[in-house]
Parts: structure tokens; sequence; C-alpha cells
């Protein structure tokens, strides 16, 4: 893995990146519970979605072989004032690069961007059945901060999603 993962490029997003992101993202539709989307986005979608972050809410891709693999973001937590200083973190990769370290190199990655950024607090929303995302972000410091009980419905089931949070230094 060690060797993978200094292979991953990451950088920020551009428009071009879109048709990989928009792909990605309604592959985790489709088949996880990492998002509770149930019905693909177009590009159109994700075009305004990339168009709604800036420069203090960025998007990152992971590349491998020049190719768009996963993707990181960080979002607006509230439209109100007060949660400035809050993001969400969200980050998929592509199934076939899943458990080579992507996801790892993102959060990493996308952690740093929000201290650069000078956020106080980043969230994090992950589906009761994802063992594997939350994992991942407890490795990086976040905390189960509670857990929101049956609140959404998926693939026939209802679903918990459990809130982590990380306090940035």
């Amino acid at each position: 893995m060690s060797n993978l993962n200094t292979s991953i490029i990451i950088r920020k997003a551009e428009l071009s990146d879109i048709e990989a992101l928009t792909e990605i993202y309604n592959e985790a539709i489709l088949t996880t519970t990492a998002t509770f989307d149930t019905e693909s986005k177009s590009i159109s979608d994700r075009t305004q979605w990339f168009q709604s972050h800036n420069d203090r809410h960025p998007i990152i891709v992971a590349l491998l072989d020049k190719k768009v693999v996963g993707w990181a973001s960080l979002s607006e937590w509230s439209d109100r004032p007060a949660y400035n200083d809050t993001a969400e973190t969200s980050f998929y990769v592509k199934a076939e690069y899943r458990d080579r370290g992507v996801g790892r190199k993102l959060k990493q990655t996308i952690i740093e961007k929000a201290q650069q950024l000078k956020f106080h607090t980043l969230i994090a929303r992950v589906a009761g059945e994802s063992n594997v995302s939350l994992h991942l972000n407890e490795s990086f410091g976040f905390v189960h901060v509670g857990t929101l009980k049956e609140v959404g419905r998926k693939f026939g089931k209802l679903l918990d999603v459990h809130i982590l949070q990380k306090i940035l230094d």
C-alpha cells in the first residue's frame, strides 16, 4: 500500500473533472449507503454542486495514472454565519480503487486544507453500516458525538447516521 499511496497525486478539482466526479458519485449512489441520494445525478446537477464550492470550501481529487479515482470536499455545515468556522467533510473513491489508501490520502489532505483555512470544527456524517468510513474517520481523530436513529431509507432498509466531530488545533 505504501508504494501506491506515494503514487497518488492530490490536486484541486477543476471543472474539467466534473464527468469523473459525477461518475464516482453516481457509483456511490447506486451501490453504497455513503450518500443518502437515491437517484443518479446529471453532469448539470454536479456542475451546480461544483460551483457552490469555493476557495473556503474546496473540492480536491485523487489521481492515479493521471486518472481521477476519488474526490473529497469541505462543505458548509450551515448557511447561518455562526457556523462559519465549521465544515462538513466528504470523500468518495471509485470502487476498484478502494482499500488502496486513496480515501486515507484524500481525508488527510482535506483535513490539512481545513487547518490552513482556519476551520475550528469538522463534521462527518457516516451511515450506520459504513464501518470502513467510521474507522477511517476515527483514525484521523474524529470522535463519535451522536447517532441519528433510522433517519434514512435506502435499499429497503432504515439506516442510522453517526455524527463525528474533529476539533482542529
